[in-house]
């Protein structure tokens, strides 16, 4: 960052530039690597895959993909099958990814479906470069209405700002959809907070609250990521709870698989383990279930993160 660069003291300053971004709709055609076709296909979306219906049920994800290495193991081309598998087997309607790059993004759209599914993202670093916090979403089910990203940064509209002390470029992707079921609309804000920083981590809730209070409170509001802090055990977690007016889906939850440590770098599972995954909401959504899933083949794991889902209701 340049000395001239100028810097928040208050989350008021924080504010007044995250009120710019999110103001204006489709504003990341400049910054996104890939544009989203919106497609408006009669849903017909079950509450579990496999049924039949139009449920109400919305199943959302947060999925640290792990970014695609090409030394074993666990490179991309071996998990690669796995995460087709569980993806196929889950057939969410919204995920909010992780750590994904380009090529890899491409990968799983084309195991997902290109006609069942479209994404919507750009890099940290801009365009195709670095990771994503791209978002995958169902078009039978989901429409796209407006989308932009935001950098976690005192210039978080200055693509791969980094000036919270973190040596890694973090940043925010957000879309406004409209459900095709309930003919409602929602936001949807996929982020990850940085691994070694706790200002930063701070800081960026601060950011992501001050831009959660900009949005239409009469809207639902669905906030996945890879916040690198434990549930409940954390500043961070209560900031988003309490200033960001949000729920944590897995406490909400009417019902709830068994609970594992969602990071597990390829080693035994941690029963009772950390969250550092979350799916936050707007109090207003319903928690039907929520889910670590452990699935994986011979051994091998889609990722070194758990996936989490949530089955809610707006």
């Amino acid at each position: 960052m340049s000395s001239a660069a100028p810097r928040f003291t208050r989350r008021g300053g924080i504010r007044t530039a995250a009120a710019a971004a999110l103001a204006v709709p489709l504003a990341a055609g400049a910054a996104g690597a890939h544009a989203a076709t919106a497609r408006a296909v009669p849903a017909q979306q079950p509450g579990r895959p496999g049924g039949g219906g139009r449920s109400r049920t919305l199943r959302v994800m947060s999925f640290n993909l792990r970014y695609a290495s090409a030394t074993p193991p666990h490179s991309w081309p071996e998990r690669r099958p796995v995460t087709r598998a569980l993806l196929q087997r889950e057939r969410p309607h919204l995920i909010g990814t992780q750590e994904g790059l380009y090529a890899q993004l491409k990968d799983i759209a084309a195991d997902l479906g290109r006609s069942r599914y479209d994404w919507i993202g750009t890099g940290r670093a801009g365009g195709s470069r670095d990771e994503f916090m791209a978002v995958f979403y169902d078009v039978r089910r989901l429409l796209p209405l407006a989308y932009d990203h935001f950098w976690l940064s005192d210039q978080p509209a200055l693509i791969g700002s980094t000036t919270w002390g973190n040596t890694v470029i973090r940043m925010v992707t957000w879309v406004r959809f409209r459900d095709l079921v309930t003919d409602r609309e929602l936001f949807h804000l996929n982020t990850h907070l940085d691994h070694q920083n706790q200002h930063s981590r701070a800081r960026s809730a601060d950011l992501i609250t001050d831009r959660l209070g900009e949005l239409d409170a009469a809207l639902p509001r669905l906030v996945t990521g890879d916040f690198n802090v434990p549930a409940h055990a954390n500043p961070v977690y209560d900031t988003l709870l309490s200033d960001g007016k949000l729920t944590d889906t897995w406490d909400a939850a009417e019902s709830r698989s068994t609970l594992y440590g969602t990071f597990h770098g390829y080693e035994p599972l941690v029963p009772d383990g950390d969250r550092i995954d979350w799916i936050l909401a707007s109090p207003g959504v319903r928690t039907r279930r929520a889910e670590i899933l452990t699935y994986a083949r011979d051994g091998q794991y889609p990722s070194d993160h758990l996936p989490v889902q949530a089955l809610v209701e707006l």
